[in-house]
């Protein structure tokens, strides 16, 4: 029988819904970052630069991107003919089928996948945080504290406690209680949503608490860990880890990658980040294009200016076009003549001449304020902004817009303009 002494369990099915248009066609997880990269890549680099070799990816919500990126896993290093990567979406079961209710749910359904490794460690992940973690010191850690469940926190400022599941800990770190979004939080230690598990521990948690309903892990798998008086130990992170689930913090996030000593690193030797790559040609900037502080990524071509952006792969920026403060996705076209500031483009987007993204004043977002926010103007995947137009903040567009669609060549700050159909 194959034997693994830690297989990794990647939650990946997540739609990601405030991050907006841009998880309307694709998973949280597949949405491009930092010019090359997806959210994905960056667990699973962690994973095998800690000698993890055997992940399963649990997808659900549009998972095609995802799964044609992860393919059989040969950027990561992971097409093995025992463990490797396997994609497992939910699927057809002779009774009741089910969608993943819960973080936990999912990995409930997958309980064979698991067995079939006969694993001592069980390491489960979430597909959309950016960071580097060796994982390996995190089990020994586990190990030494002789933990049957060892949960990753990071402290957060108290202020902000409230919007996470925080651990409060005795001074050898093991875990006396914890509290999911607490109100008035009494620890600022934020559980990551990374965990190990030895195997039969999980297993029992799991099988006990499968009927209730979106099982997950917060809620249900960890408090009855601790109700049996399992030892549960808290594992400090003192690294760079961003949860990019909103807009404003997955534009800052890639806004730091361009800082003058990034905190986050894309370019250490020994901790590398793999992603798939398209067999495309270098860069061009003509004679007259002008660039600084930015990320620009294979293929793209620059004929106007770029200033502190983040630039995918496959972009063309025409001449005379001023991007700034902006992140521009794989294979989108900055038309001749446009200007943009702080502004969002997805992938295969298309923005007219002359058109002038993230202009004037704030206004609150006329449809969902909590997702548009913090002076960006969004643009989806393959939408296009029509030549002439004026767009203010807090705006979104989606679609292929005309342009008729923009009364006086003009959609004001905090508008949202999204054609049904799209």
């Amino acid at each position: 029988m194959i034997k693994k002494e830690m297989i990794a369990m990647l939650l990946a099915g997540g739609q990601g819904s405030r991050l907006g248009v841009l998880t309307s066609k694709v998973a949280k997880p597949a949405v491009a970052f930092g010019g090359k990269y997806r959210i994905i890549d960056f667990p699973l680099s962690n994973c095998i630069n800690s000698g993890v070799d055997t992940v399963g990816v649990l997808t659900q919500y549009q998972p095609l991107r995802l799964n044609s990126h992860i393919g059989i896993g040969i950027p990561w290093d992971l097409d093995r003919n025992i463990g490797g990567v396997s994609v497992l979406p939910p699927y057809e079961k002779s009774v009741n089928s089910e969608w993943y209710t819960g973080t936990a749910n999912a990995i409930y359904q997958n309980l064979e996948y698991m067995e079939s490794f006969n694993p001592d460690y069980v390491l489960i992940l979430s597909g959309d945080h950016i960071y580097k973690m060796d994982y390996e010191e995190m089990l020994n850690y586990h190990k030494e504290k002789g933990a049957e469940c060892t949960i990753a926190v990071m402290p957060v400022p108290m202020e902000e406690a409230s919007r996470f599941g925080i651990m409060i800990a005795d001074e050898n770190r093991r875990i006396t209680e914890f509290e999911e979004k607490p109100a008035n939080p009494r620890s600022n230690l934020a559980s990551m949503g990374i965990y190990i598990f030895n195997w039969k521990t999980l297993r029992d948690a799991l099988v006990t608490m499968a009927q209730q309903p979106a099982l997950d892990f917060g809620k249900h798998v960890i408090p009855y860990c601790h109700e049996k008086g399992a030892p549960l130990y808290a594992y400090e992170f003192t690294g760079y880890w961003k949860d990019v689930g909103t807009l404003h913090s997955y534009w800052e996030a890639n806004m730091e990658l361009i800082d003058i000593v990034p905190e986050f690193n894309l370019y250490e030797e020994y901790w590398k980040i793999y992603t798939k790559s398209d067999a495309l040609p270098p860069q061009y900037f003509s004679a007259d294009s002008q660039v600084s502080r930015s990320i620009i990524g294979e293929g793209t071509e620059v004929y106007g200016e770029v200033y502190n952006s983040v630039i995918g792969c496959d972009v063309t920026i025409g001449k005379g076009a001023v991007v700034k403060d902006s992140i521009i996705m794989n294979g989108a076209v900055i038309e001749a003549g446009a200007e943009l500031n702080m502004a969002i483009v997805a992938e295969y987007a298309h923005v007219g001449e002359n058109a002038k993204l993230g202009v004037g004043e704030e206004a609150d977002n006329d449809t969902a304020p909590h997702i548009y926010n913090h002076g960006l103007v969004t643009v989806g995947e393959k939408s296009v902004v029509p030549a002439g137009v004026t767009v203010g903040k807090n705006t979104v567009i989606s679609g292929i817009t005309e342009a008729g669609d923009y009364p006086d060549a003009y959609l004001a700050s905090g508008k949202t303009l999204i054609k049904a159909g799209e």
